[in-house]
């Protein structure tokens, strides 16, 4: 019994509105940087799924979906070094309260 195309679709589809609402709603730095994870996370569901729906023999949507999780992983990085820079100097990381880019 193989899993259907849509069920990897519309598993991809979930986790990518949940990132969308984590990201909307949340007013907590760290939370938001695990939002965006979990929507390219999605998209690497969405990548692997179709490769291997339309061509099963190359490996192409696993080329990109590893290239996805290496800039995930370098932006995870860098968005922990910037929050704890903004905790150091602020000691919150309450997005409603960084205003260091207003004049």
């Amino acid at each position: 019994m193989a899993v259907q195309l849509e069920s990897y679709v519309l598993l991809a589809a979930f986790l990518f509105c949940i990132g969308i609402f984590g990201l909307v709603n949340s007013r907590n730095a760290v939370r938001v940087l695990m939002s965006i994870e979990l929507m390219l996370n999605a998209v690497n569901i969405n990548l692997i799924a179709f490769s291997n729906f339309l061509d099963s023999e190359e490996i192409k949507g696993q080329i990109f979906t590893i290239f996805v999780l290496t800039v995930a992983a370098a932006e995870a990085a860098v968005g922990l070094a910037i929050i704890l820079s903004i905790y150091r100097n602020r000691e919150t990381i309450d997005m409603e309260q960084f205003n260091l880019l207003k004049w």
